[in-house]
Protein backbone atom coordinates (compact mmCIF):
# COMPACT_ATOMS: atom_id res chain seq x y z
CA UNK A 1 0.00 0.00 0.00
CA UNK A 2 1.48 3.12 -1.18
CA UNK A 3 1.35 6.13 1.94
CA UNK A 4 2.38 9.40 2.34
CA UNK A 5 5.80 9.95 4.25
CA UNK A 6 6.78 13.17 5.74
CA UNK A 7 10.66 13.92 5.26
CA UNK A 8 12.48 16.19 6.80
CA UNK A 9 15.07 18.76 4.06
CA UNK A 10 18.15 19.72 5.77
CA UNK A 11 20.10 22.27 3.42
CA UNK A 12 24.08 22.84 3.36
CA UNK A 13 23.00 26.26 3.48
CA UNK A 14 19.34 28.47 2.88
CA UNK A 15 17.66 28.41 -0.69
CA UNK A 16 17.55 31.00 -2.65
CA UNK A 17 14.19 32.38 -3.95
CA UNK A 18 14.97 30.54 -7.24
CA UNK A 19 15.88 26.99 -5.55
CA UNK A 20 12.78 27.41 -3.51
CA UNK A 21 10.83 28.20 -6.84
CA UNK A 22 12.25 25.44 -8.78
CA UNK A 23 11.82 22.89 -5.92
CA UNK A 24 8.46 23.75 -5.60
CA UNK A 25 7.78 23.13 -9.18
CA UNK A 26 8.63 19.37 -7.96
CA UNK A 27 7.05 18.71 -4.89
CA UNK A 28 4.98 21.21 -1.84
CA UNK A 29 7.50 22.37 0.40
CA UNK A 30 6.79 24.18 3.68
CA UNK A 31 9.97 26.19 4.63
CA UNK A 32 11.04 27.32 7.95
CA UNK A 33 12.60 30.96 8.50
CA UNK A 34 15.99 30.10 8.29
CA UNK A 35 15.18 28.37 4.37
CA UNK A 36 17.86 25.70 5.17
CA UNK A 37 15.17 23.14 7.08
CA UNK A 38 12.31 22.22 4.63
CA UNK A 39 9.09 19.62 5.22
CA UNK A 40 7.72 17.61 1.98
CA UNK A 41 5.66 14.64 1.74
CA UNK A 42 6.48 11.85 -0.33
CA UNK A 43 4.49 8.86 -1.68
CA UNK A 44 6.01 5.46 -1.42
CA UNK A 45 5.53 1.96 -0.18
CA UNK A 46 8.35 2.47 2.72
CA UNK A 47 9.84 5.30 4.31
CA UNK A 48 13.19 4.33 3.17
CA UNK A 49 11.72 4.73 -0.82
CA UNK A 50 10.07 7.88 0.38
CA UNK A 51 13.64 9.11 1.31
CA UNK A 52 15.09 7.89 -2.02
CA UNK A 53 12.85 9.23 -4.22
CA UNK A 54 12.56 12.59 -2.85
CA UNK A 55 16.79 12.47 -3.24
CA UNK A 56 16.06 11.67 -6.53
CA UNK A 57 13.55 14.36 -7.31
CA UNK A 58 15.40 16.95 -5.43
CA UNK A 59 19.61 16.34 -5.55
CA UNK A 60 19.69 18.75 -8.75
CA UNK A 61 17.34 21.93 -7.61
CA UNK A 62 18.65 21.81 -3.84
CA UNK A 63 21.86 21.87 -1.90
CA UNK A 64 20.18 18.91 0.32
CA UNK A 65 22.79 17.44 2.92
CA UNK A 66 20.34 15.08 4.66
CA UNK A 67 16.88 13.79 4.27
CA UNK A 68 15.53 12.66 7.42
CA UNK A 69 11.97 10.87 7.91
CA UNK A 70 10.44 13.33 9.55
CA UNK A 71 8.53 10.82 12.16
CA UNK A 72 10.49 7.16 14.03
CA UNK A 73 9.06 4.02 12.36
CA UNK A 74 7.93 1.46 14.45
CA UNK A 75 10.93 0.33 16.21
CA UNK A 76 11.27 4.08 17.26
CA UNK A 77 13.85 5.19 14.30
CA UNK A 78 14.21 7.99 12.13
CA UNK A 79 15.65 7.20 8.85
CA UNK A 80 18.42 9.43 7.36
CA UNK A 81 19.32 9.56 3.78
CA UNK A 82 22.65 11.26 3.08
CA UNK A 83 24.92 11.41 -0.57
CA UNK A 84 28.09 9.93 0.00
CA UNK A 85 30.83 10.48 -2.31
CA UNK A 86 32.63 7.38 -3.96
CA UNK A 87 35.75 7.59 -1.60
CA UNK A 88 33.71 8.13 1.19
CA UNK A 89 31.49 5.06 0.10
CA UNK A 90 34.58 3.23 -0.74
CA UNK A 91 35.96 3.72 2.89
CA UNK A 92 32.48 2.59 4.45
CA UNK A 93 32.16 -0.84 2.51
CA UNK A 94 35.64 -1.52 3.44
CA UNK A 95 35.27 -0.54 7.20
CA UNK A 96 32.16 -2.68 7.24
CA UNK A 97 33.82 -5.46 5.61
CA UNK A 98 36.51 -5.54 8.46
CA UNK A 99 33.66 -5.81 10.66
CA UNK A 100 31.86 -8.40 8.19
CA UNK A 101 28.67 -5.68 8.27
CA UNK A 102 26.37 -4.41 5.76
CA UNK A 103 27.52 -1.00 4.92
CA UNK A 104 24.47 0.16 5.94
CA UNK A 105 24.08 -1.60 9.58
CA UNK A 106 28.11 -0.53 10.02
CA UNK A 107 26.93 3.34 9.21
CA UNK A 108 24.03 2.71 11.51
CA UNK A 109 25.97 1.50 14.24
CA UNK A 110 28.66 4.39 13.84
CA UNK A 111 25.38 7.57 13.45
CA UNK A 112 24.04 5.54 16.94
CA UNK A 113 27.35 5.50 18.86
CA UNK A 114 28.02 9.12 18.08
CA UNK A 115 24.81 10.40 19.22
CA UNK A 116 25.28 8.08 22.29
CA UNK A 117 28.44 9.85 22.70
CA UNK A 118 27.29 13.79 22.26
CA UNK A 119 24.03 12.81 24.86
CA UNK A 120 27.01 11.62 27.05
CA UNK A 121 29.15 14.57 26.63
CA UNK A 122 25.66 17.17 27.00
CA UNK A 123 25.20 15.21 30.73
CA UNK A 124 28.62 15.55 31.43
CA UNK A 125 28.41 19.24 30.50
CA UNK A 126 25.56 19.44 32.04
CA UNK A 127 26.01 17.86 35.77
CA UNK A 128 29.42 20.33 35.64
CA UNK A 129 27.69 23.40 35.40
CA UNK A 130 24.85 22.09 38.11
CA UNK A 131 28.38 21.42 40.45
CA UNK A 132 29.57 24.76 39.70
CA UNK A 133 26.46 26.80 41.12
CA UNK A 134 26.17 24.27 43.92
CA UNK A 135 28.97 26.13 44.76
CA UNK A 136 27.31 29.12 45.39
CA UNK A 137 23.46 27.90 45.76
CA UNK A 138 21.91 25.33 47.83
CA UNK A 139 20.00 22.11 46.12
CA UNK A 140 17.03 23.80 46.52
CA UNK A 141 17.37 27.24 45.49
CA UNK A 142 18.44 25.54 41.95
CA UNK A 143 15.63 23.36 41.82
CA UNK A 144 13.22 26.35 42.74
CA UNK A 145 14.55 28.18 39.89
CA UNK A 146 14.91 25.37 37.72
CA UNK A 147 10.97 24.69 38.23
CA UNK A 148 10.16 28.27 37.74
CA UNK A 149 11.93 29.04 34.63
CA UNK A 150 10.68 25.58 33.00
CA UNK A 151 6.83 26.64 34.06
CA UNK A 152 7.40 30.36 32.71
CA UNK A 153 8.64 29.07 29.22
CA UNK A 154 7.34 25.55 28.70
CA UNK A 155 8.45 25.80 24.98
CA UNK A 156 11.57 27.28 25.12
CA UNK A 157 15.19 26.45 26.54
CA UNK A 158 16.09 28.08 29.69
CA UNK A 159 17.97 31.72 29.17
CA UNK A 160 18.84 34.01 31.35
CA UNK A 161 18.27 35.04 34.90
CA UNK A 162 16.38 32.91 37.59
CA UNK A 163 12.42 34.49 37.32
CA UNK A 164 12.51 33.51 41.30
CA UNK A 165 14.47 32.91 44.34
CA UNK A 166 18.43 34.37 44.27
CA UNK A 167 20.54 34.76 41.32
Amino acid sequence: MTAHHAIEIVLTRPATDDELGRARRVVALASDTSRARLLALQRAKTPGRALHALRQRLDAVLPIDVLTTHHPDRQGQVLLNVALSPTVRTTVRRAAAARAQRPRDFLGQVVTDAVARHGEERARHLTSRLEELLVEHTPEELLLCTASTLLSHPHRRPRGKCASGPS
